[in-house]
């Protein structure tokens, strides 16, 4: 078994070659007709080339993001330009704060011969060094690490302190704009005069919606006046008006903003102004866009691409597959239409963080309108105003988005519970399957949330198995009090058989919140597991009684609760090994290691989790941090001494 795509040897069919190296002086504010063509060329061949590769990712089915950086070639192009003439001015780095705009510098690090062009048509692939947001070290010719949505300008504000008498630019976008880390990053900019030049694609469009539906009131060039920016405001594809302010902004003492209006994609048939241009653009649309502009070469690529698939078969678990992340909310809207109208308006509170779609809380947006609330991309905010929603006895607030922000909503966490709050928190993405975003993407630090002290307000971290099991533990834990999380991957998991290969969660099964469930009796030791990496445990175990090793499973459904009969069960066996999606170091072998010590079990013992940063792709994640069935069985056969 091997996570690694095989890549095609092929030659980019689009000639980069054609890109015009031209120079700007900011001294001088109005391009002469020459520049202007240059520009307006580089432009279309930058957009033909994203529109191309990214949608190679889409056909291959890793996913990845067109819109953000087709719509921002213009000004990285009046960038680059700037800073070819005037090198010593600048710090020569496109930062952005939106990092799934990653084809921006994938891009420039092709045309600035850092990357092979052909290696672009490996956009997110596994192997491909080409993850879905920039990595520094990783890929040749990225300069930074964007992180998540948002979290940039702070950063940038520190490169721009450290280089006194030079102009640093950021990219940034309406979306990012909402998170909180930017209005902390503005005022500082403003009372230090910070020398960052801020240039926005303000396209009125996020995953879910359009800001000016969902978050009335809110207006980047308002917010970012408020702080005490400047603020310059054109039209994105007006490319003398661009420029000029452009110049403007490099002329102007400390922080400045220039806002550029502009439709998302922008003379894409199909899907200029879509909420869809946030994603990868259909396969469809694409070979219709490089059609038009001349680019058959390239269309005829796409419609040859045959999208992947796992094809590995997994033992012990039924060809039948369901997304957890959805039938989260298909559960709750179970629940919740067994309350009352007033019951349920009085009571209930659902926030979303731009991310419904993807969270499952779209089915309680269609069902119940009423109680939900588009809270746009502020995930500490929202999870607090779900919280206080919640704080009286027999209210709640639901709250949901990716698993890897939870690392920034800690604090919030916290307030929660001080507060006595009932929070019902879903974490989907959790874990590393299927996450192409790479690294800063991993949802591996999800017990961060179980953060409090031993006499605190009770909080539950659970993470079904599969989508039965996902169901029952909504339906069971949805009216109790405390926090609640439940985690869910991005990608689909089977349901799990039992020895007899009947469904292990099938009808008649309770959750019982607290209570570990034995999947596979074992004699010779037990692998505790949950979540995305169970039917790959299971797997294993299934494959090891074949050959002698008679080891069992534990479903550890409720991961910070000890439960004291599975636990001496375990305990009692010659060896444990915990498998787990999570960070080694924050993760639940960290502390089952410990609770078996503590109660003075001794079996074997070892740790298999997430160590490594991302190696790209989907489901090869696993592969590469050796979290395979294949690697586990190697590892369980070396604990036992085999």
């Amino acid at each position: 078994m091997t996570a690694m795509q095989t890549k095609p040897k092929a030659t980019f069919p689009i000639d980069l070659s054609a890109y015009q190296r031209i120079t700007l002086d900011p001294a001088v504010n109005k391009l002469t007709d020459e520049q202007r063509t240059a520009l307006k060329a580089n432009i279309q061949l930058c957009r033909e080339a994203i529109v191309f590769f990214t949608a190679t990712g889409g056909a291959r089915g890793v996913g990845g993001h067109t819109g953000g950086p087709y719509d921002t070639v213009p000004e990285v192009m009046i960038m680059d330009a700037l800073f070819r003439g005037n090198a010593e001015k600048f710090v020569p780095i496109f930062f952005d704060e939106a990092g799934h705009r990653v084809g921006t510098q994938y891009l420039m690090s092709a045309l600035n011969g850092d990357l092979p062009a052909g290696q672009l048509m490996q956009y997110r692939a596994a192997g491909s060094t080409l993850p879905g947001h920039p990595e520094l070290g990783l890929t040749p010719g990225v300069k930074f690490s964007s992180g998540r949505l948002g979290h940039m300008w702070p950063f940038v504000n520190g490169v721009a302190l450290a280089n006194p008498g030079k102009t640093t630019f950021l990219l940034g976008s309406d979306g990012a704009q909402q998170e909180g880390d930017d209005a902390e990053a503005a005022r500082l900019a403003v009372a230090q005069g910070i020398n960052v030049k801020l240039i926005i694609d303000d396209n009125d469009v996020t995953i879910a919606g359009h800001p000016s539906e969902y978050l009335k009131g809110y207006s980047v060039q308002r917010t970012l006046e408020g702080h005490g920016l400047k603020v310059l405001v054109n039209d994105g594809e007006d490319i003398d008006a661009l420029y000029a302010n452009i110049c403007e902004a490099i002329a102007t003492d400390g922080p400045i903003a220039v806002i550029c209006k502009r439709p998302m994609t922008v003379g894409i048939d199909g899907l200029e102004g879509s909420c869809h241009g946030h994603d990868v653009i259909p396969t469809d649309l694409a070979i219709q866009y490089l059609e038009k502009h001349g680019r058959q070469e390239a269309a005829d690529y796409l419609k040859a691409i045959e999208k992947q698939s796992h094809s590995y078969q997994f033992m012990g678990s039924s060809d039948e597959m369901g997304s957890n992340r959805n039938v989260f909310g298909q559960a709750a809207v179970e629940v919740l239409g067994k309350m009352s109208d007033a019951e349920r308006k009085e009571k209930v509170l659902v926030v979303d963080c731009d991310l419904e779609g993807s969270c499952g809380l779209n089915h309680i947006h269609k069902a119940y309108p009423e109680i939900f609330i588009s809270g746009g991309i502020m995930e500490r905010g929202n999870l607090s105003a779900a919280a206080g929603f919640g704080m009286a006895e027999g209210k709640q607030g639901i709250f949901a988005t990716f698993s890897a922000f939870l690392e920034m909503c800690i604090s919030e966490i916290t307030m929660a519970r001080l507060n006595k709050a009932n929070l019902l928190c879903h974490f989907s993405h959790s874990g590393i399957d299927d996450m192409a975003d790479n690294t800063c993407h991993f949802g591996i630090n999800n017990m961060f949330a179980d953060n409090g002290l031993d006499d605190s307000y009770e909080t539950r971290l659970y993470f079904p198995a599969d989508a039965r099991q996902m169901k029952a533990c909504v339906e069971k834990v949805f009216h109790q009090p405390g926090l609640r999380f439940i985690f869910s991957t991005r990608a689909k998991v089977p349901m799990l058989n039992d020895a007899d290969g009947n469904g292990l969660y099938g009808d008649g099964y309770s959750f019982v919140p607290g209570k570990d469930d034995v999947v596979r009796e074992g004699t010779d030791g037990y692998i505790v597991s949950f979540g995305d990496g169970l039917y790959r445990a299971l797997d294993a175990v299934e494959r090891l009684k074949q050959e002698g090793l008679n080891i069992g499973l534990i479903n550890k459904s409720t991961l910070n609760v000890v439960d004291e009969q599975m636990l001496e069960k375990v305990g009692k066996s010659p060896l444990v090994m915990v498998v787990e999606s999570f960070n080694e170091k924050t993760g639940l072998g960290a502390r089952y290691g410990t609770w078996l010590l503590e109660r003075g079990y001794t079996p074997k013992f070892a740790h298999a989790g997430t160590h490594e940063e991302g190696g790209g792709g989907l489901w090869e994640q696993f592969y590469h941090q050796g979290l395979d069935p294949e690697s586990i069985m190697q590892k369980v056969k070396k604990l036992a001494g085999k």
